[in-house]
């Protein structure tokens, strides 16, 4: 009997100094969050954790007081890494650490912050490589924050513009699709208009370049793709051009009309529709049409050209 009670006063006195320990690290903990030492507090903090698993139940409550403090501390460490370091890959990395610590102690609010934060250090990230011309990676981080959330359609955004500088148009045209769907989803018609501004000029302009290399086909089949996201009087004026090149008068004419009817400028801003409508309908015969619409494009820089094509038609 006289070795068993020397044992359970030898288990009392351990347990005692391991809960007397635990307390000491949580107020260990407690006084580095004042002296702002985040690390030395996540530390100190688990450490009482540790200790208060091995005295068991009589330490249930100064666990509960450490736990609460863990997740916050991990989350303050990754907005400092972000905000005050500027330390975005540190960041990304801690976030990713606080989500799962979060996750560990259910601290739902706290992980749901640290998932917005390893967003936004992503984007930051993501925008250095676009502006750095590193555009796969830039991709590659927009397709990180898409995993976290395929919500994000400021990272669909940003993955259309990159596709857009790589000259990468089934990339670009799949991407900004999905953007307009997903706007048009939320009735956003501010961001609804701004995408498909972007993917107008950027089909109408590669359609413009490929009219200039001679490459017909591709210019009508970009300058069509232009027309899914708007009017344009240009992009008529360019089908107009590339439809009189192939003799397509037909197309000539209905094309260079359309561009016409959106130009409210004056005459000489007119005139360029003007030229392209009467090549079109001189190509089908119609003289006289062809004539007066010669006349009506007789401004710079289609002077000589007109005076030309009205000799040859032996205009009035």
């Amino acid at each position: 009997m006289g070795i068993i009670t020397v044992i359970v006063f030898t288990q009392i006195s351990l347990s005692a100094q391991e809960l007397n320990d635990a307390i000491n690290a949580y107020n260990q903990g407690v006084a580095l969050i004042k002296a702002e030492d985040t690390q030395g507090a996540i530390a100190a903090m688990e450490n009482c954790v540790t200790l208060c698993e091995q005295v068991g139940d009589t330490a249930s409550d100064i666990k509960f007081k450490a736990i609460q403090q863990i997740p916050g501390l991990y989350y303050k460490r990754s907005y400092t890494l972000y905000s005050v370091d500027k330390n975005i890959p540190a960041c990304i990395a801690s976030s990713k650490t606080t989500m799962q610590v979060s996750e560990k102690y259910n601290a739902t609010d706290t992980r749901e912050k640290a998932q917005k934060l390893l967003i936004q250090a992503y984007s930051s990230l993501g925008t250095t490589f676009y502006n750095g011309n590193e555009n796969e990676k830039a991709i590659a981080v927009f397709d990180s924050i898409l995993a976290i959330n395929p919500e994000h359609t400021k990272s669909i955004y940003n993955k259309a513009l990159t596709y857009k500088k790589m000259n990468d148009q089934a990339k670009f045209g799949e991407t900004i699709d999905l953007f307009i769907t997903k706007i048009k989803v939320v009735g956003d018609t501010v961001q609804l208009a701004q995408a498909n501004k972007l993917a107008l000029d950027y089909y109408r302009n590669s359609g413009v370049k490929a009219n200039q290399a001679n490459k017909p086909a591709d210019a009508i089949n970009l300058l069509n793709s232009a027309l899914k996201y708007g009017t344009d009087k240009d992009i008529y004026y360019q089908l107009a051009n590339v439809y009189n090149k192939q003799k397509n008068y037909t197309n000539g004419v209905s094309n260079a009309q359309k561009g016409l009817e959106m130009e409210t400028g004056t005459p000489e801003a007119k005139a360029k529709f003007y030229y392209e409508l009467a090549v079109a309908q001189a190509g089908k015969g119609d003289v006289g049409n062809a004539c007066e619409s010669f006349k009506s494009a007789n401004f710079a820089p289609f002077v000589e050209a007109v005076k030309a094509q009205r000799t040859n038609l032996k205009c009035k």
